[in-house]
């Protein structure tokens, strides 16, 4: 017994030891934009997994599984090099106007994070107008203590946002405010 209270002893005084080695936490991050557009025409624009082209950003898509479970995409994007980001649709619902998915494989020069996932959802508005909200959840681009102030959570939310925004604001303008 006397031993087990050593070990339980020293088991204690590395807990708080163990609260100062901290990582990452996962940064969330949600935009939308209100668009004059029915849901129907708003969704028959961003609601195919394989067809990304409304994003200014990219240049082509390419993929295989429509919007199937497990359907995947690659996106190519317009800057310099042509650097891609792949991705895989974990949820869709036509009904709802909503998918999900995951990125597989992205270089973190391009999008400083790992672990990302994302949402893209349309509802409708009483005035008969749409509600696009996209959101996501991912860790910064380097997944260590101390990172490079080009791989931090401000870094990897910076980069998110400005995705976003590119995406959504195209969709404004598209379907006007």
């Amino acid at each position: 017994m006397r031993y087990f209270g050593h070990l339980l002893l020293t088991f204690l005084m590395l807990l708080p030891n163990a609260a100062l080695a901290h990582g990452p936490t996962r940064q969330k991050l949600v935009l939308s934009v209100d668009v004059a557009a029915a849901p129907d025409a708003v969704w028959a624009v961003i609601g195919n997994f394989q067809d990304m082209s409304w994003h200014p950003t990219v240049f082509s898509t390419s993929g295989q599984g429509g919007n199937a479970l497990d359907a995947t995409r690659v996106l190519t994007l317009k800057a310099a090099g042509g650097p891609t980001i792949s991705e895989v649709l974990y949820k869709y619902d036509a009904a709802k106007k909503s998918y999900s998915y995951r990125i597989t494989e992205v270089d973190v020069s391009v999008l400083p994070v790992t672990n990302y996932s994302g949402h893209l959802t349309v509802t409708p508005k009483a005035d008969g107008g749409s509600h696009i909200e996209w959101k996501g959840a991912f860790y910064r681009g380097y997944p260590n203590n101390d990172p490079p102030a080009n791989l931090n959570d401000e870094a990897a939310l910076a980069a998110v946002g400005a995705v976003y925004k590119a995406g959504l604001d195209a969709l404004a303008k598209k379907f006007g405010k």
